[in-house]
């Protein structure tokens, strides 16, 4: 396994899903982790679980006051690793439904959230000369998910800042990459097959049964592959500006 021993990884959306399993799999490949979000029980029993080495701190992504605390109470510590997970899955509707609020809702945490985090915690990198961003984006924002256009469209809007981005931090020795999961296994995907369920008038089983026979292996990934994707990532020191697939062979 990798060995991240005497680097501090940050991740956002840590208090549960797919933010939990990459900072366990980050802490289990020796790296030390702050994981943030905004439930604060839910991120300090995610470091409780992970135990040393492990910290939860508090911050909402998409505020830029926010952020600054954040990094401000991060000051004494070289942040080498920040994996901009925190998400927002929006409504299902079509978009003639969708409101003004509900998109700025999707682009406020996904994109405006990476955004802020990388604008952060990136000049602390950049005078080391060193670092990894992973900002975890999605296969539907490259392949049509009908009635999910906030959604689909925020995350293509990562992809797009993050090859951006690879360029103009890559020369300073810091890496930026896309990790875009499909399908995961979980509440969120159980939540969005029984919306489509009650928008088609079909079962939670057919809704579910549809989506993933898009993918070549007939089912979804794991949030444990997701994290351990992250880790494999870090032990790519060519990977630079990529965007990485895990979908089952969702997107081939």
């Amino acid at each position: 396994m990798t060995d991240l021993a005497g680097r501090t990884a940050l991740v956002t959306g840590g208090g549960s899903g797919l933010g939990a399993a990459i900072a366990t799999a980050l802490h289990a490949a020796g790296a030390d982790v702050v994981v943030v979000g905004r439930d604060e029980a839910k991120l300090d029993a995610v470091a409780a679980r992970l135990g040393r080495r492990a910290r939860a701190l508090t911050c909402d992504v998409s505020d830029p006051a926010s952020v600054e605390e954040l990094r401000s109470r991060l000051a004494d510590t070289a942040v080498s690793i920040l994996v901009n997970n925190a998400g927002v899955p929006g409504p299902v509707a079509a978009l003639t439904d969708i409101s003004v609020e509900d998109w700025d809702a999707v682009f406020d945490v996904n994109v405006r959230g990476t955004f802020l985090l990388c604008r952060a915690f990136l000049p602390a990198m950049i005078e080391r000369g060193a670092g990894d961003v992973i900002n975890v984006a999605s296969v539907s924002g490259k392949r049509p998910l009908a009635h999910r256009t906030p959604y689909c469209a925020s995350k293509m809007a990562v992809i797009g800042l993050t090859s951006t981005l690879a360029f103009e931090v890559g020369p300073a020795g810091v890496s930026v990459n896309t990790l875009s999961p499909g399908p995961v296994e979980g509440p969120r995907m159980a939540r969005n097959f029984r919306l489509e369920a009650e928008r088609s008038g079909g079962s939670v089983a057919e809704a579910e049964a549809a989506f993933v026979s898009r993918a070549a292996l007939g089912r979804m990934v794991t949030e444990e592959e997701v994290g351990r994707a992250v880790v494999a990532m870090l032990d790519m020191p060519g990977l630079c500006g990529a965007d990485v697939d895990l979908s089952a062979g969702m997107i081939a």
